[in-house]
C-alpha cells in the first residue's frame, strides 16, 4: 500500500486506478504529509496513539525526511492543546490578495498570492521531532487553513506570516481528518494579508494553475510551480508510512505542477490570482504497466475546504469535525513492523488494535493497559483497525469519561472507565 509521509508538509499516497483516469498511480500528499518539513519519526496520534515506523517506502515514491507526515492519525491527539472552542469573531482582511482580469503568470501570481500564505512548524514534544507544511491566510486577524496532516500529532505550532515576516503562536481551532482540512488561530495577530478565494466549482480540465507552498520546509519565499488541471473530482488513498493507517480521499482536483513535500496545505492558484485549492498529496516517476508518467498532484477543492471551515467556525461538530482541544488516551499502537494496524487478530482469533506501549501518566496507562493488550472496543465501539481510534474519539474532549475494553495477552477481557486527557492535535 502506498504509504504517507510525515511532511515538513509531504505525504505519501495512492490513488485509486481507474481505467478511465490513465495518469491514477500512487502519490504523496503536500502539506504535513506533504510538503516541507522535518517529518515526524512516529508519535502521538490524532485519537490519542502513536505508532511504530514501519519499512521505508518504496524508492519511486517521493519522501522527504525533515517534511511534515501528512496523515490523519497523529499520535498525539490534539495538537495545539487548547485551541479555541465555537464560532470565531471573523474580522475583515484589511487587505486582500489581488486578483487579475487578465491571465497573469507564473511569477505575477507568487507576487500576488505569496503575501497570504504561511510557513508552519509543529512540534511533536513525545517524539521530539518537527515538520513543516503550509497555511492559507483566511482572516486578517490570523485565521489559517491548512491540511490536518499538517497539524496532526503537534504539542506546539509556529508559524511565520509570508506577508509581514512575523512569527506567530497558533492553536487548533478545528479540524476534520476525513477530509484532511484543518483550521488553526495565530495568537496576537492583526492585520494580516488575506488571500482571494476563487470558485472551484468552475474550474476545467486543461486550466493554467500554480502550486504555491512552503517545498522542502525551506520557509521564506514561497515556491512556485506551474502546471494545469489534470483531472477532476479524484479519488486517492492516503497511508501514513510510519503509522501503518491510511485514509481515502475524494472530489479532489488532480495537476500535473510539481508539489513538493512541505507544500501540504498551500494554495493551488487560477492564471487570475485566485484560490482554487489547497495542496495535498502528491507523486513522481511511478509506473503502470511499464508505462512511467509525470508528477501528479492533488489538491482540495477550495469550496469544500471552506464548507468544512464554516462548520468548524460555527462549532459544529459531526462524525468527522472535531471543535476545540483533542482528547488523549495515550496509546501507542503496533506499527506495520510489528504486525500492522489494520485489522489484525488478537488474543484467541480476536479482531482487534494491538498495543505497542502507552505514555506514561496517560489514561491508557492509568487503566492497566500494557504491550501486547488488544483493544476490541472504544466507548462502546468496536475497533479492529487504528483508524477506528481516532474515529470514535472525535466527537470526545478532553475530560470527558469513555470505556475502554481490550484482552490481555492471556485472552482475558478488560473494561475500565478513563477520563480523557488534553493532548496533541487530532
Amino acid at each position: 500500500m502506498p504509504h504517507r509521509g510525515r511532511e515538513l508538509g509531504a505525504r505519501p499516497m495512492s490513488q485509486t486506478y481507474d481505467p478511465n483516469h490513465p495518469e491514477h498511480g500512487q502519490g504523496y500528499a503536500a502539506g504535513p504529509g506533504f510538503a516541507g518539513g522535518a517529518g515526524y519519526p512516529g508519535g502521538p496520534y490524532g485519537a490519542g496513539f502513536a505508532s511504530e515506523p514501519p519499512p521505508p517506502p518504496p524508492p519511486r515514491r517521493k519522501h522527504k525526511r525533515g517534511l511534515i507526515l501528512t496523515g490523519a492519525l497523529a499520535l498525539a491527539a490534539g495538537a495545539a492543546a487548547g485551541g479555541l472552542i465555537g464560532g470565531l469573531n471573523r474580522v475583515p482582511a484589511g487587505t486582500a490578495t489581488a486578483t487579475s482580469k487578465t491571465v497573469l503568470s507564473a511569477s505575477q501570481i507568487a507576487e500576488r498570492v505569496d503575501p497570504a500564505l504561511v510557513d508552519i512548524v509543529s512540534t511533536d514534544g513525545y517524539q521530539q521531532a518537527t515538520a513543516a507544511g503550509t497555511g492559507i491566510v483566511l482572516t486578517s486577524n490570523g485565521e489559517v487553513l491548512t491540511n490536518n496532516h499538517v497539524i496532526e500529532g503537534a504539542t506546539s505550532i509556529k508559524v511565520t506570516d509570508v506577508g509581514n515576516g512575523r512569527t506567530y503562536t497558533a492553536t487548533v481551532v478545528g479540524y476534520d481528518a476525513s477530509d484532511d482540512v484543518a483550521v488553526i488561530q495565530l495568537q496576537n495577530a492583526s492585520g494580516l494579508t488575506t488571500a482571494s478565494l476563487g470558485d472551484s466549482s468552475t474550474v476545467h480540465t486543461g486550466d493554467s494553475v500554480v502550486a504555491l507552498g512552503n517545498a522542502g520546509g525551506k520557509g521564506g519565499t514561497p515556491s512556485a510551480a506551474a502546471g494545469t488541471v489534470t483531472g477532476l473530482n479524484q479519488s486517492i488513498t492516503a497511508s501514513d508510512e510510519l503509522a501503518g493507517t491510511s485514509e481515502q480521499l475524494t472530489d479532489l482536483i488532480q495537476t500535473n505542477a510539481d508539489i513538493q513535500p512541505g507544500d501540504s496545505g498551500g494554495s493551488l492558484v487560477n492564471a487570475y490570482g485566485q484560490v482554487i485549492g489547497m495542496d495535498t498529496a502528491a507523486s513522481s516517476g511511478y509506473q503502470f504497466q511499464g508505462q512511467s508518467s509525470q508528477t501528479q498532484a492533488f489538491a482540495i477543492p477550495i469550496n469544500k475546504a471552506m464548507a468544512i471551515v464554516k462548520q468548524i467556525e460555527a462549532g459544529t461538530t459531526s462524525a468527522s469535525v472535531h471543535i476545540g482541544a483533542t482528547a488523549f488516551l495515550g496509546l501507542q499502537i503496533a506499527g506495520q513492523n510489528s504486525g500492522g494496524l489494520g485489522g489484525f487478530g488478537g488474543q484467541n482469533g480476536a479482531s482487534g488494535v494491538t498495543v505497542a506501549g502507552t505514555v506514561s501518566g496517560s489514561p491508557a496507562a492509568k487503566a492497566g493497559l500494557v504491550q501486547g493488550d488488544v483493544i476490541t472496543a472504544i466507548d462502546g465501539q468496536s475497533v479492529s483497525t487504528a483508524e477506528d481510534i481516532p474515529h470514535a474519539l472525535v466527537k470526545h474532549h478532553p475530560g470527558d469519561s469513555i470505556s475502554i475494553t481490550w484482552l490481555d495477552q492471556s485472552g482475558q477481557s478488560h473494561t475500565a472507565t478513563v477520563t480523557l486527557a488534553t493532548g496533541p492535535a487530532a
